[in-house]
């Protein structure tokens, strides 16, 4: 059984361990740049606009984690939580962590008036697209991410620059 709680400075390393073990499910092995010392800024900075909770088991050890951040509707005038990453160890998958922690995270959504939990899943993670149509969640179809980084990021915010 996994005990879900807001996650604590001594966590960063084992985030970080399981942000890189989440990389290389997705097949990025060499994409993250992220560091415990970053982490442990980001979540528990003077004013952090990430969060994190975690799933943990009775020695300590994180089974699982989400880190968040949030998002608004413009149209509801109301915030919302977009989740960035889910990641439950694949020793613990099936266990009911991962439920655990998104039951945490739309906990707080209705706790505190948010309209909206939503994150991405790459078309081709079917166990997680299964998981997630399991507890009630729906494609936003006719909808694509889009994304601006790197060159094109850096040339689009020197236009006009003087």
């Amino acid at each position: 059984m996994s005990i879900v709680r807001e996650a604590v400075p001594g966590d960063c390393p084992q985030i970080l361990a399981m942000i890189q073990e989440l990389a290389d499910y997705e097949r990025e092995p060499d994409a993250v740049l992220n560091t415990a010392a970053d982490l442990q800024s980001h979540l528990f900075g003077p004013n952090p606009q990430v969060f994190a909770h975690v799933a943990e088991d009775e020695t300590g050890t994180l089974r699982g984690m989400a880190l968040w951040y949030l998002a608004y509707s413009t149209w509801e005038g109301r915030h919302g939580i977009h989740l960035e990453d889910l990641y439950v160890r694949e020793s613990q998958r099936g266990s009911g962590t991962g439920t655990a922690l998104l039951r945490t995270l739309a906990q707080i959504c209705v706790e505190r008036g948010y309209k909206r939990l939503e994150w991405s899943v790459l078309d081709w993670n079917e166990p997680a697209i299964r998981f997630y149509d399991a507890i009630g969640s729906s494609s936003m179809d006719g909808w694509s991410t889009r994304r601006l980084d790197g060159e094109a990021l850096q040339q689009l915010g020197m236009q006009g620059a003087s």
